[in-house]
């Protein structure tokens, strides 16, 4: 069952990326949230959530912003999102020194206000309710560092990951395979794959190896990129030399042990000599 069910969760992942509908990414969506939900549920179950954590206050240029959005918006009711965005940017480094207090100011009376809200939510949380909200609160932060670590990933055009033969059966078969939900064409899909001979699977086995070869040879490249940008963090071989490192450093204190526990016995022999 556990095979099936991340046999079934690669599956799903493979269809979003290949476009294969929303209900897939519905499907993603939930499992994650079920995933991320425990901490949540562990305090609200104690009668707390981090949801009635004050909120910390806007900053003096995001406060600029969400004042004048509006108004910059029907003088520019052409302009995405991203073009608003860099007119209030200027805006905002053009307004005088004067204006821009005003919005200091503000910031202050706000985190002053949160200090005080913040030391009134604590004060009434209980031990458990407190560690149960660090955790969940850790888990966040991870989890969007590693959002904003895959964003920058894409950003940067990083290869896709090579497919398995099962995920490459599933593309070619998902439109074409009955089932009410998403879910339950995956399911079907997975044990299709199941009852395939071995001659069967051959063809998608040698696909997945030719994307393997892909993979290799557009991440050499991309490395080489990565490389000239200065990036070095997000080239593989330095991060296995990185970890061969204290295996090395433990293998040449092995050497230096041993050569001087050598040259310690000779001179212990010399003077019996």
């Amino acid at each position: 069952m556990a095979a099936a069910a991340g046999a079934l969760g690669r599956a799903a992942g493979l269809g979003l990326g290949l476009g294969l509908g929303l209900g897939l990414g519905l499907v993603t969506a939930g499992r994650r949230l079920l995933r991320a939900g425990g901490a949540a549920e562990q305090c609200l179950s104690r009668g707390i959530s981090s949801d009635q954590r004050p909120k910390r206050p806007l900053t003096a240029y995001f406060r600029f912003m969400m004042e004048n959005r509006s108004a910059f918006r029907e003088k520019n009711p052409e302009a995405s999102s991203i073009e608003l965005a860099k007119k209030l940017a200027g805006a905002w480094r053009e307004l005088p020194a004067s204006q821009k207090q005003v919005y200091e100011e503000a910031k202050k009376t706000d985190w002053q206000r949160y200090g005080e809200q913040l030391a009134k939510y604590k004060a009434q949380l209980t031990p458990a309710q407190a560690a149960a909200l660090k955790e969940e609160r850790r888990k966040q932060l991870a989890r969007r560092r590693s959002l904003r670590a895959k964003r920058e990933l894409t950003a940067l055009g990083k290869p896709k990951r090579p497919r398995s033969g099962l995920n490459i059966f599933v593309a070619e078969k998902f439109q074409e395979s009955e089932g009410i939900s998403p879910a339950a064409k995956l399911k079907k899909l997975f044990d299709a794959w199941q009852k395939l001979s071995t001659s069967q699977k051959q063809q998608y086995l040698q696909l997945a190896e030719d994307d393997k070869v892909r993979y290799e040879n557009e991440m050499k490249s991309w490395e080489a990129k990565m490389v000239e940008l200065g990036r070095e963090d997000l080239v593989r071989s330095k991060k296995k030399r990185l970890k061969k490192k204290p295996a090395e450093t433990a293998k040449q204190a092995g050497t230096a042990r041993t050569s001087l526990g050598t040259k310690a016995k000779l001179k212990l022999k010399k003077p019996e000599e």
